[in-house]
């Protein structure tokens, strides 16, 4: 398997390519285990770009008020969409360690445990009875009860209660985030061990994601070490590996896809990049390499976002931004380098793809 391999598989497994992607949001997450979701319109086109070319941005955020997917704090303490289902095992997984880490600052900012249990007491009792609320109207609720909210300190609280199990986001009023109680929104179900939970998460991941490496796995979930060791040896009878430049890659049964002239407008933050250690088979071509240690060009931002960008046959071949002009949506092409006719006609129907997610007509535009 040499990296072209790499890419083209991995196009595959995260059902990118034309001919990998599957029926609705449920099965993308389903699959992927969970997708990064910070910036929650690039996350809504990171599931729907995976689903068949019928799926639309109404349908993912129906999923989501179906109470299908969800979206909480989970993988290193970053928002996630993931099944609804899975939300709990999850959590178990993820939340005491992320916890262990706030400690420290919760002190520092002088939230000490009574005050947290307090603010999660004033929250328990407003979300009660299937309610959802807005992010200003939970931070009404603590300075009624006589909390601070200043400073990040409301904010701190409301994934404070989400990692200790109590809330998670509910579906959208608006343009406004919603929160809910994490268990009238998912009934708990009985109990998944953790020996099983760390080889589900390692099962899900390989298969698709990979070809991806221990060290890959390790920065995506945010596990120890030992704990990733440990779900990837129990699941490792139903994954292959290959040894690929001294390196041991994890992943499904190899395939040769084809992605030959596909090209796809992936959002910021997309698990294509965000997902592994290692991002260098997306990033082959030497000159993207010398043109991105000078910092003539970048992917991400110095503060750790990942911008949208444009993938040519598994290549990273530069970026876009989206712009809302009256009527409809301009997606502006940022290329490391000129684009051929062929790459440019790929580029018109990622955006017609894009429109017909987003039901509202789309323009391409070159960034001059």
């Amino acid at each position: 398997m040499e990296t072209r391999d790499i890419t083209s598989n991995r196009l595959s497994s995260q059902h990118i390519s034309l001919d990998s992607r599957v029926k609705s949001a449920d099965d993308v997450l389903s699959s992927l285990g969970a997708v990064q979701a910070q910036d929650y319109p690039a996350a809504l086109w990171a599931i729907g770009l995976r689903c068949r070319d019928s799926t639309t941005k109404a349908d993912v955020e129906r999923a989501i008020a179906e109470r299908k997917i969800s979206r909480t704090w989970l993988m290193r303490g970053t928002l996630h969409f993931a099944p609804s289902r899975d939300i709990h095992w999850m959590l178990r997984l993820f939340a005491p360690r992320l916890v262990n880490t706030a400690i420290s600052r919760d002190r520092h900012l002088g939230l000490a445990d009574d005050v947290i249990g307090k603010a999660e007491a004033m929250f328990a009792k407003a979300l009660r009875g299937n309610k959802q609320l807005t992010r200003d109207e939970m931070h009404h609720v603590l300075e009624k009860g006589g909390i601070k909210v200043a400073r990040q300190l409301g904010y701190h609280m409301i994934y404070r209660a989400a990692w200790d199990g109590l809330i998670c986001f509910g579906a959208h009023q608006g343009k406004q985030p919603t929160f809910e109680l994490l268990d009238e929104r998912i009934p708990r179900k009985s109990e998944v061990p953790e020996a099983q939970a760390l080889t589900e998460l390692a099962f899900r991941y390989f298969t698709s994601h990979g070809p991806a490496t221990i060290k890959d796995y390790v920065w995506w979930s945010g596990l120890k070490v030992s704990d990733a060791k440990a779900g990837i040896e129990r699941a490792s009878p139903k994954l292959v590996s290959e040894q690929i430049d001294g390196k041991t890659f994890y992943m499904a049964k190899p395939q040769r896809p084809s992605n030959k002239g596909e090209v796809h407008l992936l959002p910021a933050f997309d698990e294509y990049l965000v997902g592994y250690n290692d991002r260098s088979a997306m990033l082959r071509n030497p000159a993207t390499q010398r043109m991105l240690r000078s910092g003539k060009i970048v992917f991400t931002h110095s503060n750790g976002i990942f911008l949208p960008v444009v993938v040519a046959e598994g290549e990273v071949v530069g970026t876009w931004k989206r712009k809302n002009e009256r009527g409809k949506v301009v997606v502006v092409i940022r290329p490391f380098a000129k684009l051929d006719a062929g790459r440019m006609r790929g580029v018109r129907e990622a955006a017609k793809r894009y429109e017909d997610f987003l039901e509202v007509p789309v323009e391409t535009r070159l960034d001059n």
